[in-house]
C-alpha cells in the first residue's frame, strides 16, 4: 500500500527520534513518583518544586545536541519555565521533539493476582488530538510485566496478562498514528525478582511476539513507531549475575528473534539500572552489532529516565545555586550514552 501523507510524517518523525547518536530523555514521572524521589533527598514535595526541577532539565544549554526527544508527563507538558516560556516551546527551539506519556498507569488485572494492565484508552483519541495541537510529536504508553519468583515456577506472567497488555499497546499505537503522533510502545519486563537472565529472555521474547502480533492486527505502521523494551537482565534479587557482554548478547538475540525489521528503532529503557551500567550495556551492543552477527535492521538508542537524571537530581537538591552543576551532570550522562551509541563509551568517562 502506498504511504499516505500522514504515514510519511510518522516515518519522518520516527527516523528523527533515533537518528545519529542522540537519544530520548524520559522526564514523565507521575507527581507521586517524583515526590518519592524528592522525599528521599529532602526536597519539598510540591507542584512548584516539580516544575522547578523540570525547568532545570529542559533549559540545559546544549541539550539538543545530545537529546532528540523528551517525554513529558501531563503535568509537565502544560508548564512553563521560570521566565514564562512553555516547556514545549523551549524543547522545539533546542531541536528536541516534545513527547507525552498518555497512559493512566498500571492497574490490577481482574482475576490475575499480582498482575496489572495499563489503562487510559477511554477518551484517548480526544486527548491525543489536543496534545498534537499543542505540539506533541510522539507519545508513550508503558505496559508492566512481572516475572514470578523462582519458587513459583512459571506462574507469572500469565498468558492473559500478556494478551491484555499487548492488545492495549496496539490500540494505543493505532490511535497515535491516526492523530499523526509517533507511538513509543513500551512493554517493560520488570527487573524486580530473582529470575535468571535466561528466564528474562524467555519472557521478553514471548511478550514481544505477542505485542507485534497485536500491532499487526491493528494495522500499526511499524516504520512509524519506536519500540521501548527493557534489556535482558537477571532479576535484581537473583543470585546469578551476568557480564556486560552476556546482557548485550542476550538482548540482541531476543530482539532479532521477535522484532520485525521494519520497526523504525529500538530505544531501551533503563529499568532501574545504575547510570554507568546502562551505558555500558548499550555500548556493548554497539560493539557486538557490526561483528560476527549480521548488521542490525534497526538503530539502537536510549530512552532513559533515572539513568539520565540520577546524578542531576541530588546535585540540584532544590537549590537554584546548584542549577548549572546539575545541568552539567545531565549533559555528561547524555554524552556517555551518545558515546555508547558509537561503541566508544569507557568506564574512565565516569567521575571518580
Amino acid at each position: 500500500m502506498p504511504a499516505t501523507g500522514n504515514d510519511e510524517k510518522l516515518i519522518g518523525t520516527a527516523a528523527q527520534m533515533v537518528a545519529g547518536v542522540r537519544g530520548l530523555l524520559a522526564i514523565d514521572e507521575s507527581p507521586s513518583t517524583c515526590n518519592r524521589r524528592f522525599a528521599a533527598i529532602g526536597i519539598p514535595e510540591t507542584a512548584a518544586m516539580r516544575q522547578a526541577y523540570r525547568d532545570v532539565l529542559i533549559t540545559t544549554p546544549g541539550l539538543g545536541a545530545r537529546i532528540s526527544g523528551a517525554i513529558l508527563s501531563d503535568e509537565t507538558f502544560g508548564q512553563a519555565t521560570r521566565d514564562g516560556v512553555p516547556f514545549v516551546q523551549v524543547l522545539e527551539a533546542a531541536g528536541i521533539l516534545p513527547g507525552i506519556k498518555v497512559d493512566l498507569g498500571a492497574k490490577a488485572l481482574a482475576r490475575h493476582p499480582g498482575e496489572t494492565v495499563t489503562e487510559g484508552l477511554d477518551g484517548l483519541r480526544q486527548r491525543l488530538a489536543a496534545y498534537a495541537a499543542q505540539g506533541a510529536r510522539f507519545a508513550k504508553w508503558r505496559a508492566v510485566i512481572t516475572i514470578a519468583p523462582a519458587a513459583q515456577s512459571a506462574a507469572l506472567p500469565s498468558a492473559g496478562c500478556i494478551a491484555a497488555n499487548a492488545h492495549a499497546l496496539a490500540r494505543y499505537a493505532a490511535l497515535c498514528q491516526e492523530a499523526g503522533v509517533v507511538p513509543i510502545v513500551e512493554p517493560e519486563v520488570l527487573m524486580d525478582g530473582d529470575h535468571t537472565i535466561e528466564r528474562c529472555a524467555e519472557v521478553s521474547e514471548r511478550v514481544l511476539r505477542a505485542v507485534f502480533a497485536e500491532l499487526y492486527l491493528q494495522d500499526v505502521l511499524l516504520e512509524g513507531m519506536i519500540l521501548k523494551p527493557g534489556m535482558v537482565l537477571p532479576g535484581i534479587a537473583s543470585p546469578h549475575t551476568s557480564s556486560i557482554d552476556a546482557v548485550a548478547g542476550a538482548t540482541l538475540l531476543c530482539l532479532r528473534q521477535s522484532v520485525p525489521a521494519a520497526v523504525a528503532g529500538v530505544a531501551f529503557l533503563s529499568g532501574g539500572q545504575a547510570s554507568a551500567t546502562a551505558s555500558a550495556h548499550l555500548n556493548a551492543m554497539h560493539l557486538r552489532a557490526p561483528g560476527a552477527l549480521p548488521d542490525l535492521p534497526w538503530p539502537l538508542t536510549f530512552s532513559f529516565g533515572r539513568a539520565l537524571q540520577e546524578p542531576a537530581l541530588p546535585i540540584w537538591g532544590g537549590n537554584e545555586s546548584q542549577r548549572a552543576a546539575a545541568q552539567q551532570a545531565l549533559l555528561h550522562r547524555a554524552e556517555c550514552n551518545n558515546a555508547a551509541r558509537r561503541g566508544e563509551y569507557q568506564p574512565s568517562m565516569e567521575p571518580a
